[in-house]
């Protein structure tokens, strides 16, 4: 009896053990299968993590590789911009030197008419000025060159006629005194009178002294620019006047209007022609007021 009561708790017991068995079994491979979901969620992370770090490190590359372009293309147009610089700077200086040659020579030239002072010199930076008295080139009240015009403009002409590098323009000036009756008919104001005497200057300088025509331009400013006062007659012999502007090509290429408030072309003025030679040179002349001349 008590064997047969001992046997029958063995399949309860059996049965327990397996329920507890296949929990524990069910309960290690839950165990397992979250571990590794979790293992595999973390890799995973760690895989964006990596992947957004190298996108970082590529657009920074990128951007750095920009950055050397910029700095190797910034660097490249400063070499330029230094060069040009320094090929500029060459050349004003090679200006300077020809213009202070230039200078020299017309101060051996002329040096009887500076002594004078019936001719004068100036230099500012890179331009050069000769002022000529109006009787030193011509008789009083008239355009055509004189005798001794034409030496003295001989002597000149033979210095520009070897500048080869400058622009030339030739400007008439007068002072303000009315005209004669007689000389109205031919110079009925300042500005004929100025002009006709800055064309037959350029063209004196062209036919006679060699002085090519395409370097010149003769320009009238009448009675409009004053030295001196008008009020005295050493001012008014100061103010009837020739000047000639020496401007480097240099300057006239980086400032096309060649002198500074240069007169407006307008339909040449009648000049009155250099003994003996033909009517060839064309005048300028401001369309402003006028006035009379003696």
């Amino acid at each position: 009896m008590e064997e047969e009561r001992g046997r029958a708790w063995v399949p309860w017991l059996v049965t327990t053990l397996v329920t507890v068995l296949a929990g524990l079994v069910l309960y290690l491979s839950h165990r397992s299968t979250t571990r590794a979901d979790a293992e595999a969620a973390s890799a995973s992370a760690r895989a964006s993590e990596a992947e957004a770090a190298k996108q970082q490190l590529e657009a920074k590359l990128a951007a750095l590789e920009a950055d050397r372009a910029k700095l190797t293309t910034e660097k490249d147009q400063l070499s330029t911009e230094k060069e040009q610089l320094s090929q500029t700077v060459q050349e004003q200086e090679a200006e300077l030197a020809r213009l202070k040659a230039t200078y020299e020579d017309l101060q051996d030239k002329l040096k009887k008419e500076i002594a004078e002072g019936a001719i004068r010199l100036s230099q500012d930076g890179g331009r050069l000025q000769v002022d000529l008295v109006d009787k030193v080139l011509f008789d009083s009240g008239d355009a055509s060159i004189s005798a001794r015009g034409q030496e003295v403009l001989t002597r000149l002409g033979g210095v520009l006629a070897k500048v080869d590098d400058k622009l030339i323009q030739v400007s008439g000036h007068t002072d303000d005194s009315p005209p004669t009756q007689k000389l109205q008919a031919t110079f009925p104001t300042n500005w004929e009178l100025s002009v006709a005497r800055a064309v037959n200057v350029v063209r004196f300088l062209q036919e006679k002294a060699g002085v090519p025509a395409k370097r010149m331009l003769a320009a009238g400013y009448g009675d409009t620019r004053p030295l001196a006062a008008n009020a005295s007659p050493q001012g008014r012999a100061r103010n009837r006047r020739i000047e000639l502007l020496l401007i480097p090509e240099l300057a006239a290429r980086r400032n096309p209007t060649l002198a500074k408030a240069a007169p407006a072309k307008v339909v040449p003025a009648k000049a009155t022609p250099v003994k003996g030679s033909p009517t060839k040179a064309s005048a300028v002349k401001p369309a402003v007021g006028k006035k009379s001349v003696r």
